[in-house]
């Protein structure tokens, strides 16, 4: 698999681009809030742990296999930072994905995360020629659920208590999509 050279993906609102220096104090922000973590693998990110987070995405090519490259997510008006997105190849298949995403509180419900996450199926599916794409959610995460589903991914399995989180045995939903799908027609596109 040749990885081609990474600058930016733009869509009609947003830029998703490499993390920055500038966007630090932003993303240990959303990184730290109690709300935004419920439903993620972790709870807290210290300065020294997002100043390393930082300086490795910066040199990692989105669609290295074995790796987690996460998009920066950015407002193009302001270039502020509004969140991040996930996309990972996988080492043993490189032509599977999985994608994953996280906004601040204050910029969740604006369509945003759907609009990030059809530029990254689309990165995934055109440019990286990925065959499949995953992603896997927390069952009591009704509004990732509902994402996942608008722009077209299909629900293809239920773990049951299949991952440790935060205390408890929790369930998850699997949902995929096939490079043959994509675009999926009549699923909800942004703009």
């Amino acid at each position: 698999m040749t990885i081609p050279n990474f600058l930016a993906l733009e869509t009609a609102r947003l830029r998703l681009r490499r993390f920055s220096e500038a966007d630090l104090p932003t993303f240990l922000a959303y990184r730290n809030d109690p709300e935004i973590a419920r439903y993620q693998s972790w709870e807290t990110i210290t300065e020294r742990q997002a100043r390393a987070f930082i300086t490795e995405q910066l040199q990692l090519p989105p669609g290295t296999p074995g790796s987690w490259f996460q998009f920066a997510i950015a407002l193009k008006t302001t270039d502020g930072l509004i969140g991040d997105c996930m996309l990972h190849v996988r080492a043993d298949d490189p032509e599977q994905g999985e994608i994953g995403y996280t906004l601040a509180r204050a910029q969740q419900g604006h369509g945003y995360a759907t609009e990030a996450i059809q530029a990254v199926l689309a990165y995934a599916f055109e440019t990286l020629q990925l065959h499949r794409v995953i992603a896997t959610v927390d069952c009591r995460n009704t509004p990732s659920i509902r994402l996942l589903e608008r722009i077209g991914m299909r629900r293809e399995g239920h773990f049951l208590q299949d991952a440790w989180y935060k205390g408890e045995w929790c369930d998850d939903y699997l949902y995929a999509l096939l490079r043959a799908e994509w675009p999926v027609p009549g699923a909800s596109l942004p703009g």
